[in-house]
């Protein structure tokens, strides 16, 4: 009789696996941190403008406001667009000014209409050297700005001859000012084929917006046209019409509504300019001696003019152990 058969071997397994408890799931494995992405190109580019602007501002010269202007009463103008406060002007008083009473009085009396708000001219003051052409510029200021009807609104801001071409930024860094400007520049020319003059003669004169009401240009040169006159013969001897080619070279002077002559002194003018400073500084001197050595140390310099009787008062007062105090 044959054996039933065996149930298979693969069910013996299959039932102790079902009796097996399931396998453990295993741990999650720990979540490494992921890298930090790199900020969009945009953002990268907004941050970097930020920092410029941010390091720009920071070195930007301060400018002038109305409460710096305040501070001082003469500023020397810087193209970049500072306007620097001059703490004490080198100036000569008023009445050690000789021999110019003339052109004096003219200044001082154009001065005096401008800072009070009425119609004034820029003015040119040219002609022989060292006969107190800037002097009287600075002293007609001092005069002027401390009468009582002015009473320190008039401002003095010097600019350099080689910053002419920064004139319409200093105009337009002033023209809303509460304040009265004599905008000063010393020993004004032009050489070669210096053409700033013609941005010059657009301020002056000419201009869409014209010279601001609160601002005045004196100007002191040895020329009376401003102009070297190799430089208008030059002109005249090429151009095609000689006439027009002057006209352009010396329109720049006729821009300035007064002309004030200043001329080379005679001997009695000399002499009275040193009597003045040696009295104003206590210099005490035979007037007899004084004469001679003044006349002496005029003929050493081949010349004779207020600047010439300066350096001989200070000649004078150093050998008499005097300081020339006020200055």
């Amino acid at each position: 009789m044959s054996k039933k058969p065996s149930k298979t071997s693969s069910s013996a397994p299959s039932k102790a696996a079902a009796k097996r408890p399931a396998p453990k799931p295993r741990a999650a494995a720990a979540k490494r941190p992921r890298a930090a992405k790199p900020p969009a190109m945009d953002e990268r580019i907004a941050v970097a403008l930020e920092a410029i602007a941010a390091g720009m501002a920071a070195a930007a010269p301060n400018r002038s406001g109305a409460d710096s202007l305040a501070k001082a009463d003469a500023f020397i103008w810087h193209p970049d667009g500072r306007l620097v406060p001059v703490p004490k002007v080198s100036r000569v008083d008023l009445g050690l000014l000789q021999g110019i009473d003339r052109v004096r009085d003219t200044l001082i009396e154009n001065t005096e209409r401008f800072a009070n708000g009425l119609p004034a001219n820029n003015a040119l003051l040219w002609g022989a050297r060292g006969m107190g052409k800037s002097s009287l510029v600075k002293a007609a200021h001092a005069s002027v700005n401390a009468s009582k009807s002015v009473n320190g609104r008039l401002k003095l801001v010097e600019i350099h001859r080689e910053d002419i071409e920064s004139l319409p930024a200093l105009m337009a860094q002033i023209r809303a000012s509460k304040f009265y400007f004599i905008v000063f520049c010393d020993d004004l020319s032009f050489d070669g084929n210096d053409a700033s003059y013609k941005s010059l003669k657009a301020v002056l004169e000419g201009g869409i917006e014209g010279r601001p009401d609160n601002v005045i240009l004196y100007a002191t040169s040895n020329r009376r046209h401003l102009l070297a006159r190799e430089m208008v013969e030059n002109e005249r001897s090429t151009a095609i019409n000689p006439g027009e080619a002057v006209e352009e070279k010396v329109s720049l002077s006729d821009r300035f509504g007064l002309w004030l002559g200043f001329h080379k002194c005679t001997q009695d003018e000399y002499l009275t300019m040193v009597r003045g400073y040696c009295s104003h500084y206590g210099l005490a001197l035979d007037d007899a001696e004084l004469e001679r050595e003044a006349l002496e140390w005029s003929t050493t310099r081949g010349s004779r003019s207020g600047r010439v009787a300066w350096q001989f008062t200070q000649e004078l007062a150093g050998r008499l152990g005097v300081k020339l105090a006020g200055k």
